[in-house]
């Protein structure tokens, strides 16, 4: 898939290297729990692919110009075990840009356009608020807030129009 800056493309073992950036970076992970331990990083990407490889969807986020990486966009069932969110992790230097914007509309479409789902949702930290603000930029809705992981989460929604 792709954007008008970026290429959207399936995550692959090769990608590791790119993808332990976001696991390692304190400023990604402040809303996520803190940066993942080194002897941790590993196992949490090879989970990660696996369930790329069978029932979630998962896409690094690189520049058209340059092919650098600046990120990963995901689909997968959200906890509550109906819904499927669409989650994102970009790098500080991509933020600000659109990237994000940009990934996310691509991944809703293709959630809607691809796999036929009628709604999709994402949850994040209330106190994320430029995480909060992207979800409404790109037309969603705060359904509810609920206590998870020990903070108070917004949960969005949208529908297939």
């Amino acid at each position: 898939m792709e954007t008008h800056r970026c290429n959207l493309t399936r995550l692959q073992r090769s990608d590791y290297q790119d993808v332990k950036s976001l696991y390692v970076n304190e400023q990604v992970r402040t809303y996520l729990g803190g940066a993942i331990p080194e002897e941790h990083i590993l196992n949490k990407f090879l989970d990660t692919l696996q369930r790329s490889e069978t029932d979630s969807n998962y896409w690094t986020i690189r520049l058209k110009h340059n092919n650098v990486f600046i990120g990963l966009v995901s689909l997968e069932q959200h906890v509550d075990g109906q819904d499927t969110e669409i989650s994102y992790e970009l790098l500080p230097h991509s933020w600000g840009h659109g990237y994000a914007k940009e990934a996310v509309d691509q991944v809703i479409t293709y959630a809607f356009n691809e796999l036929n789902l009628s709604r999709v949702i994402a949850e994040t930290q209330t106190a994320n608020h430029s995480s909060c603000k992207l979800l409404e930029r790109v037309g969603m809705k705060l359904d509810r807030k609920v206590i998870r992981y020990g903070a108070e989460q917004a949960i969005y929604g949208i529908g297939r129009v």
